[in-house]
C-alpha cells in the first residue's frame, strides 16, 4: 500500500513539475521537469517510486511513436547516410575507449579501497558510450566496482539530457530554424481503432525482444515495428500528443528516482571527473557532429544531436519534441546502442592491454 501511495505521489509531483516546465516554456518539458523533481526529492530522502511497468509502457509509446516518422521518403534518403552511420559508430568507439583511459589515470591511486585491477575495468566501462544497464553488468563480469559505473553512467545521463535539449533550443534560435526534416513527415491521423491495432503490433514486438532477452526491448521493440509499418504504409495511427506526453513523464520519473543520497557520497572525486569528462564528451561529439553534418550535407543541429553520448530514447525524444531529424537522430543514437553492445566487451580485451 506504501509503495502504491509512493508511486502515486511521485507521479503527482512529476505532474506538477511537468505543468511547471512547460508555462516557463522550457524544452522538453514532459521528461526534463519530472527527472528534476524526482532527482532532487529522492536526493534529499523523500521515498520517491518508479514504476516497472509504467517506464516500459512509456518506452513502448515513445518506441512505436518515432518509428511513424520513418515514412518512405526518408527511409530511401536514410540509406544514402550509411556510411555516416558506420562513422558515428566507430567514432563512439574510439571516443568512449579515449575517455575510459583518461578516468583511469586520472583517478589511478586515489580511490580508497578500489585497487588497480579494479579500477581499470570500471574505468573502461563507465567511459563506453551505451546502456547504462548493459555496460554495468559486463563491467561486472570483469572484475569492475559496479557501483562507481552505475554512477558515471546515471551522472552522465543526467548533465546530456539537461544541457542538450537547451542547447539544442539555443542553436534553433541562433540558426533561425523551426524544424529540421529530411523531408516534410507524413505520419498517418490518429484513429482510436488505429491506435488499437498500433499497440497491439507494436506490443507484440516488444513482447518478442523482451523474450529474446535483448536491451531495451520495450523502446526497440515496438520502434523496429513501427518503422516496418511506416516505410510500408502501412501504420494504422499516429501516436495523440497527450499520450507522448504522458510516456515522456513515466520516463523522466524513472530516471529521477536512481538519484539516491548515496549517490552523492559515491567517491566524489570519481564523480567530480565524471562530470568533468563528461562536459569533454559533449565537447568532442559536438565537434564530431559538426564535422558530420560538412560531410553528408545534414543540418548541423541533427547531426550534433544524433551524436551526442547521451540515452538513446531521450535523444530520440529531444529529437522529436523540437522537430530536429527525428529518423537520423533515432538511426544514429540506436545503431551505435547495438554495435557498442556487441563490440565492447571484444574491444576491452585491447584496451586492457595498454599501460
Amino acid at each position: 500500500m506504501r509503495s502504491t501511495l509512493s508511486k502515486l505521489l511521485t507521479l503527482l509531483l512529476a505532474w506538477a513539475a511537468a505543468e511547471g516546465c512547460r508555462r516557463l516554456r522550457m524544452p522538453v518539458p514532459w521528461m526534463l521537469g519530472p527527472l528534476l523533481a524526482t532527482a532532487l526529492a529522492t536526493m534529499a530522502g523523500q521515498p520517491t517510486r518508479s514504476s516497472l511497468r509504467l517506464r516500459n509502457c512509456g518506452q513502448w509509446v515513445m518506441g512505436a511513436s518515432l518509428g511513424l516518422y520513418f515514412t518512405p521518403p526518408v527511409v530511401a534518403q536514410l540509406v544514402g547516410l550509411w556510411w555516416a552511420v558506420l562513422a558515428a559508430v566507430a567514432w563512439a568507439l574510439a571516443l568512449g575507449a579515449a575517455y575510459g583511459r583518461w578516468l583511469y589515470r586520472s583517478c589511478a591511486g586515489r580511490l580508497r579501497g578500489v585497487s588497480d585491477a579494479a579500477l581499470r575495468p570500471s574505468a573502461y566501462f563507465a567511459g563506453a558510450i551505451g546502456a547504462a544497464s548493459e555496460m554495468t553488468l559486463l563491467a561486472e563480469r570483469e572484475g569492475a566496482r559496479t557501483d562507481l559505473v552505475a554512477a558515471s553512467h546515471s551522472l552522465r545521463m543526467l548533465i546530456v539530457v539537461l544541457v542538450m535539449p537547451f542547447g539544442m533550443l539555443l542553436a534553433k534560435a541562433w540558426w533561425n530554424l523551426e524544424t529540421v526534416d529530411l523531408v516534410p513527415p507524413a505520419s498517418a491521423p490518429f484513429a482510436a481503432a488505429g491506435l488499437a491495432w498500433l499497440a497491439l503490433f507494436t506490443g507484440a514486438g516488444g513482447l518478442a525482444l523482451q523474450l529474446g532477452r535483448l536491451p531495451n526491448p520495450w523502446f526497440l521493440g515496438p520502434l523496429l515495428v513501427a518503422i516496418g509499418l511506416s516505410a510500408t504504409g502501412t501504420a494504422p495511427s499516429g501516436v495523440p500528443t497527450p499520450l507522448s506526453n504522458a510516456a515522456q513523464l513515466v520516463i523522466g520519473v524513472s530516471l529521477g528516482v536512481r538519484f539516491s543520497p548515496l549517490f552523492l557520497h559515491t567517491a566524489p572525486r570519481w564523480l567530480a571527473q565524471v562530470a568533468l569528462g563528461t562536459l569533454g564528451l559533449l565537447a568532442a561529439c559536438a565537434a564530431f557532429g559538426l564535422l558530420l553534418a560538412w560531410a553528408t550535407g545534414l543540418h548541423a543541429a541533427t547531426a550534433i544531436l544524433g551524436t551526442a553520448p547521451g540515452g538513446m530514447t531521450e535523444m530520440s525524444i529531444t529529437a522529436k519534441v523540437l522537430q530536429l531529424g527525428v529518423p537520423v537522430v533515432t538511426a544514429l543514437q540506436v545503431t551505435r546502442l547495438v554495435a557498442v553492445l556487441v563490440l565492447v566487451r571484444p574491444a576491452y580485451r585491447l584496451w586492457a592491454r595498454q599501460p
